[in-house]
């Protein structure tokens, strides 16, 4: 398939080949007059590996609605990929914080909360049994 290299760019980018996209013409619905109920104008796409789908129905050029889908399908990939790297970067962001050294300003705190905790306890006493 025929791709401008923008295009083909961002499919290489993301290491996906056309052959793992399904792409149909149907046509089209809606406002637009005859034309766009007769022909077959409206571009469907559909990823395989991760079932991401487009539908582009902007004009009433088949091309111009394929380079548009194409667009868009390579903007929803690149948007999950970096939400993935997004989160994995979270994860160990949370995995640094949890396992990093306490400063002594925060070890000395946590004691003196640690003492008063304990001497709120200690003044509790225990319950009596009333007869």
């Amino acid at each position: 398939m025929q791709f401008p290299t923008q295009i083909d760019q961002r499919l290489a980018a993301l290491r996906i080949r056309a052959d793992e996209v399904d792409e149909r013409f149907v046509k089209g619905m809606g406002a637009g007059g005859q034309k766009i109920n007769k022909t077959s104008s409206t571009v469907w796409l559909r990823h395989r590996p991760t079932g991401i789908e487009v539908r582009c129905q902007a004009s009433r050029s088949q091309t111009a609605n394929r380079a548009q889908a194409w667009a868009e399908l390579c903007g929803k990939l690149e948007g999950r990929k970096k939400a993935a790297a997004q989160l994995k970067k979270q994860e160990r962001e949370a995995q640094r914080r949890r396992t990093r050294q306490k400063s002594p300003a925060q070890k000395s705190r946590m004691v003196d909360t640690k003492k008063h905790h304990a001497k709120h306890k200690a003044n509790r006493g225990r319950v009596s049994d009333i007869d």
